[in-house]
This record gives structure tokens, sequence and C-alpha cells, in this order.
């Protein structure tokens, strides 16, 4: 699964990296409206994102850090931030008495 959200996060780096370069030499007649459209789509939705987990990235050792890959990657760093709890020792005997 690991390798699946680095694949996405590559991906997405990737289109932002079209959308810049269509910024400064646009692409031909429709496909550089489609890919600003798209492009401001994606920063719209990224940024939607960023205020429903603002709570979550508020104690994180560097939020801002975070925010900024939020914007950049949306959810595929996102999945990364709340990965499943370690089961410690303490844990273990608890949930085994």
């Amino acid at each position: 699964m690991r390798v699946f959200w680095g694949l996405g996060k590559f991906l997405t780096l990737l289109f932002w990296g079209v959308v810049v370069i269509n910024l400064f030499k646009p692409l031909i007649n429709p496909f550089h409206l489609l890919v600003n459209l798209a492009g401001s789509l994606l920063l719209l939705t990224h940024l939607l994102e960023l205020l429903l987990f603002n709570a979550s990235v508020k104690n994180r050792v560097h939020p801002w850090r975070d925010r900024l890959q939020i914007l950049l990657v949306g959810m595929f760093h996102l999945q990364g931030l709340a990965g499943p709890a370690r089961a410690t020792d303490q844990t273990k005997a608890a949930n085994h008495a």
C-alpha cells in the first residue's frame, strides 16, 4: 500500500509541474484551458482538505510542513498522518486481561 501512496504523490507532483509549465508556456488551445481548470480545481480541493484536517495537523511536530504537503499532494499525505497505533507491552497486557 505504501508504494501506491508514493506513486500517487509522485504523479500529483508531476501534474503540478505540468500546471506550472503551462502557466509560463501555454499548451495548444483547448489543452491549456483544461490544464488550468484542472489545476485550479485540484488546488481548491487541497485547500478544502487543509481546512477539514487542520485540527489533526495542529499537534504535529512540524505543522507547517504538513500543511504544505497537504497543499501539494492532498490525501496522499493525509493517509500517512493517521497510521495504525502500535501496541505496546502495556496495551497488550491490558487487552489480554
